[in-house]
């Protein structure tokens, strides 16, 4: 997953310098960080990543009905000028009441779920009020450990 955070920071700044980004940023005074983030859902030990059918969404999601699953996501920030990087990752757990059928059929319906690692909406509308407990953070489970971010974010930075 950390090799994901960075294979994107790669491709971006691949990007970047085909069309000259970077020697703008190398050349300016500023210091220029990239974020980039990657998550998987961790449920009965299975890595789920973003469902890709229907029938896998509905599986994903029925699996988590009075259940639990965990989120596991890496943050890497990468200092464009210099190159440094420094990555960390973060685990959250997610414990569920009963997911009635007509809230995973919603889910699937209108198509979030297809967007997400494991299908996994806690923030949802339709799953927040089927949530008994968090372990950990929202933001973690969420893709984007605040905390995490900001620890990276500060030591990527030049000393004052």
């Amino acid at each position: 997953m950390a090799a994901s955070s960075a294979l994107r920071a790669d491709a971006i700044l691949e990007k970047m310098k085909n069309n000259g980004m970077v020697k703008e940023i190398v050349d300016s005074q500023e210091t220029t960080l990239m974020i980039t983030a990657d998550q998987v859902v961790v449920h009965d030990g299975v890595i789920r990543e973003k469902p890709s059918t229907p029938e896998e969404a509905r599986k994903f999601i029925k699996g988590y009905s009075e259940s639990h699953a965990a989120t596991i996501g890496s943050v890497l920030v990468t200092n464009v000028k210099t190159g440094a990087r420094r990555e960390g990752w973060d685990k959250a757990e997610v414990y569920f009441h009963k997911i009635p059928d007509e809230v995973v059929e919603s889910l699937i319906e209108e198509g979030n779920v297809f967007y997400v690692a494991g299908g996994l909406l806690v923030e949802h509308p339709l799953t927040s009020p089927l949530v008994e407990a968090i372990v950990g953070t929202i933001d973690s489970v969420m893709g984007l450990p605040k905390a995490l971010t900001e620890k990276l974010i500060k030591e990527s930075l030049p000393e004052p």
